[in-house]
């Protein structure tokens, strides 16, 4: 009986050891951003639109909870539906799916530019989680008619 007890207490300690991930993050099921796809058209008042794909490799969905720039007084997330943008709190990234902010869709909008950026420029961005690190972008200014070959 004794040692069939030493063999519960070993097991269980070995299932509890499992059940904690590594500090490198893996096997903590956690979500596994990367950003790519960004740009921002140049504006044309002092207001711009702001585009980019964030991509989840994890396995536990997350939210875009917010965005601040020091280029802007405001960045805002709006959500476009049958035609009419609104701001929104959040928007969902989905386990192993994508977040695509793109010209007529969802997207990020600046408001009270502190100075248009002019086609050539970055803008850079910090994009706030539900659960994940703040990530900084770089949006890369684009021609006000630009539209992007791959990814929107």
């Amino acid at each position: 009986m004794r040692r069939l007890t030493a063999a519960a207490l070993a097991v269980t300690g070995t299932l509890a050891l499992a059940g904690c991930g590594g500090s490198d993050g893996s096997g903590s099921g956690a979500a596994e951003l990367s950003v790519g796809s960004a740009y921002m058209p140049q504006p044309v008042s002092d207001m711009a639109a702001g585009f980019l794909t964030i991509t989840n490799d994890g396995d536990t969905a997350d939210r875009l909870t917010g965005v601040s720039s020091d280029a802007a007084g405001q960045v805002t997330v709006h959500e476009t539906v049958d035609g009419s943008m609104r701001e929104v709190e959040a928007l969902d990234i989905p386990a192993h799916g994508s977040l695509v902010l793109a010209s007529g869709g969802n997207h990020l909008m600046f408001e009270q530019l502190k100075q248009k950026p002019k086609q050539g420029q970055t803008v850079s961005v910090e994009l706030r989680f539900a659960h994940s690190d703040p990530v900084t972008v770089e949006l890369p200014v684009k021609s006000a008619t630009y539209v992007p070959k791959t990814g929107h």
